[in-house]
């Protein structure tokens, strides 16, 4: 299956005067797994909206094939399956309707939707379920079926908005190892998400929006060893007090940053820092490796945002 080149360049959008996309640039190279992430408000989801055209951009381009999304005659927008942040399945139909009915909306042959339906639903492990109502189908159930609902008219393009949002740890494995199926046969994954560690066993790169803007790209594996020097040792103190208040650790390692109760130490040689610490009953160690959500965190800091966008 031939598979497509998704480039934004400078891509700028904003809302009742509130910028929301300050020049966003990224592309996502043919039959690769791109995740956008970010915290809330920083454009996700806008930049989802901007690639399938609900919403229009304020200024720069979006391209397909180095062709302006704008320039694409509608029957070119089949090319590109879309996964919503919510589930927008026909709760007055069935599983199976609801593939029927999305697959006449590319006007595809009767033939043609019943064979993609069959393969579809057995590809998502839902095959025992095909009459069932969709009130009777599972959280998990219900993502599954509307990543099935967006491959009926086999797109070249997939994204893919928060796609495991809520499900258990069993639906998750199950969907990552369809999506790398999928990718496998070279469609090409755009991929917002709030899970770090999807993102980290999914993607072939991340880009990390921040303000509108990626400040950080590469795959996972080089983000954080770029960003993380070493692993990380986690320092909290039993009865909640700040730990190590005479910053006994400065100078003895890498970096180091506080967030709430915890201190967090990042080094390629933690022992001697560990033993120091390990000694005092009063104190609790975890040491590990570093995660993509160490990157994150650093980048886009650690405090709550309420908005969205």
């Amino acid at each position: 299956m031939p598979s497509l080149r998704l480039e934004l360049d400078e891509v700028v959008k904003g809302y009742h005067g509130q910028p929301v996309l300050r020049g966003l640039s990224f592309a996502v190279g043919v039959g690769e797994c791109y995740a956008l992430l970010g915290p809330n408000g920083a454009g996700k989801s806008t930049s989802v909206r901007c690639i399938q055209r609900l919403t229009p951009i304020d200024a720069g381009s979006i391209r397909l094939d180095g062709r302006a999304l704008t320039d694409w005659p509608a029957a070119g927008h089949g090319r590109i399956g879309v996964v919503p942040q919510s589930d927008q399945l026909d709760p007055d139909f069935s599983v199976e309707e609801n593939l029927w009915i999305y697959g006449r909306y590319f006007r595809l042959p009767a033939a043609e939707i019943r064979r993609r339906s069959k393969d579809l639903l057995a590809f998502m492990a839902l095959e025992d379920f095909a009459r069932r109502p969709i009130q009777a189908l599972s959280g998990g159930m219900r993502r599954r079926l509307s990543v099935a609902r967006a491959l009926i008219h086999q797109p070249q393009l997939l994204l893919l908005d928060e796609p495991t949002t809520g499900l258990d740890p069993q639906a998750r494995h199950l969907l990552w190892q369809r999506l790398r199926e999928l990718q496998r046969t070279g469609v090409t994954l755009l991929l917002t998400t709030h899970y770090l560690d999807e993102a980290e066993r999914l993607a072939d790169r991340v880009g990390i929006l921040e303000q509108g803007r990626i400040c950080a790209e590469d795959s996972p594996a080089q983000l954080i060893q770029t960003h993380i020097p070493g692993e990380v040792l986690e320092l909290r103190r039993r009865d909640g007090a700040r730990p190590d208040p005479e910053n006994w650790h400065q100078g003895r390692v890498a970096a180091a940053e506080r967030a709430g109760d915890t201190l967090l130490l990042y080094d390629p040689d933690l022992d001697p820092v560990r033993a120091h610490f390990a000694a005092d009953p009063n104190y609790q160690l975890l040491q590990r490796p570093a995660t993509l959500e160490d990157v994150f965190l650093r980048l886009t800091g650690r405090e709550l945002r309420e908005a969205e966008g």
